[in-house]
């Protein structure tokens, strides 16, 4: 009898269960049911952050196919070769309207004279010492800051498309003048450092070791302010609009207030005109 009713309990508690198990997974298909259907159930931080992307993914297909450049800034920077040097440079922009930027523009270059060649200097038992630039007076290094616009001209209409820009900018150049000096071996086997004329005035201008570095020269260091413009094409062909990859090919015209001696025997000038092609990357944001 004990057995008998124990079993029955058993059964009893077993029939509950199934029961409390049907109305629980009952209850909870409901909920989903309404929050599925419920225009205010809020998704998760974690679905709120997909969906996002995904957002953010589809308007930047769409911008790549429409060739808009819908962003607020950019910031890039790039290299630059010229054909009186080579720099660096860093770019800002703030965007106006979809075809009008402002440009705010930093570089870093330093200019050659055209007659600025390096020639191997050799000892007595005919071995290379170093490269020097023989009668150079002055290393040339410029920074200049400039302020200007950038014009669309095409957009990329496609995403294997190429914006086309124009761009015009204008500004203030610092030119720094250090001197360049020689290793000059004496009548004595000492070595002696000495700068253009006074190479020649001492004798032994067939005695130049090599160049006395970049380290040497900079107490000597002479500031020339300046003025600088340009104008320039540049082409974009990054992947996405939000990127910049461009190459930019244009003009330059640079005014000092005095006389930039470079080369010993060339006449100083004032004013320089070059061209150049520069390669950038970037960021839109």
């Amino acid at each position: 009898m004990y057995f008998c009713l124990n079993l029955h309990q058993f059964n009893q508690i077993n029939t509950v269960k199934k029961y409390f198990l049907f109305a629980t997974a009952f209850v909870f298909s409901l909920h989903i049911f309404a929050q599925s259907t419920n225009p205010a159930y809020q998704p998760t931080a974690g679905q709120d952050k997909k969906a996002a992307k995904k957002e953010r993914i589809n308007n930047m297909m769409k911008m790549e196919e429409e060739g808009n450049l819908v962003f607020s800034k950019h910031s890039l920077f790039g290299f630059r070769l010229a054909t009186d040097g080579y720099g660096i440079f860093y770019e800002k922009g703030k965007y106006k309207t979809n075809t009008k930027t402002l440009l705010y523009q930093f570089e870093l270059n330093e200019k050659k004279s055209p007659k600025d060649h390096k020639v191997a200097t050799t000892d007595a038992y005919g071995y290379t010492l170093n490269s020097v630039v023989i009668g150079k007076l002055n290393n040339f290094y410029q920074f200049k800051a400039a302020i200007g616009q950038q014009y669309l001209i095409g957009g990329k209409g496609n995403k294997n498309g190429v914006a086309v820009t124009a761009i015009y900018t204008g500004g203030l150049s610092l030119g720094i003048l250090k001197p360049y000096y020689f290793n000059i071996t004496d009548q004595y086997g000492n070595t002696v450092r000495l700068k253009y004329p006074a190479v020649i005035d001492s004798g032994y201008s067939n005695n130049i070791s090599g160049a006395a570095g970049f380290g040497t020269g900079w107490s000597e260091v002479k500031f020339k302010p300046g003025l600088n413009a340009k104008t320039a094409m540049r082409f974009d062909y990054g992947r996405f609009n939000e990127s910049i990859t461009a190459i930019e090919v244009g003009l330059t015209g640079e005014y000092y207030f005095s006389s930039i001696p470079m080369m010993y025997g060339v006449p100083a000038k004032n004013f320089f005109f070059n061209a150049y092609l520069s390669i950038m990357f970037g960021k839109r944001k």
